[in-house]
């Protein structure tokens, strides 16, 4: 059978590595940049972690995230085993400013916000 090559129903192609299906939910899509060790960790340069639209996005949230997919390793180096709270020697910037200038871990994020973590830069 012969089948016309335009299609009478509207439709939507969909591109399944970069999921954006904005007519089933809003999708919130942070990318987050990985430094040296943290790099070598989760080995990646880069990430684009999605939320639902609905959620209200933050620097804590993105690193939870991380920390549930990455595991032992990545919480080890983020995170203070006793208080739990982010290491005091990472840096944390979105798009470029850091956190301790906005509202901290609480700092809110939007669609296609860059978080970068950033170990201690040294020199001499």
């Amino acid at each position: 059978m012969w089948y016309p090559a335009v299609s009478l129903f509207p439709c939507k192609i969909v591109n399944f590595y970069h999921l954006q299906i904005s007519w089933l939910s809003e999708i919130v899509q942070i990318k987050v940049r990985f430094f040296t060790s943290l790099r070598e960790i989760v080995d990646r340069r880069e990430e684009t972690v999605s939320f639902d639209q609905n959620q209200e996005v933050t620097v804590d949230l993105v690193l939870k995230t991380l920390a549930e997919k990455y595991g032992t390793p990545f919480k080890e180096y983020v995170y203070e085993g006793k208080t739990a709270k982010p290491k005091g020697f990472l840096q944390f910037l979105v798009n470029g400013n850091s956190t301790s200038t906005l509202n901290g871990l609480e700092t809110e994020l939007k669609e296609g916000d860059l978080l970068a973590i950033l170990p201690p830069v040294g020199g001499g």
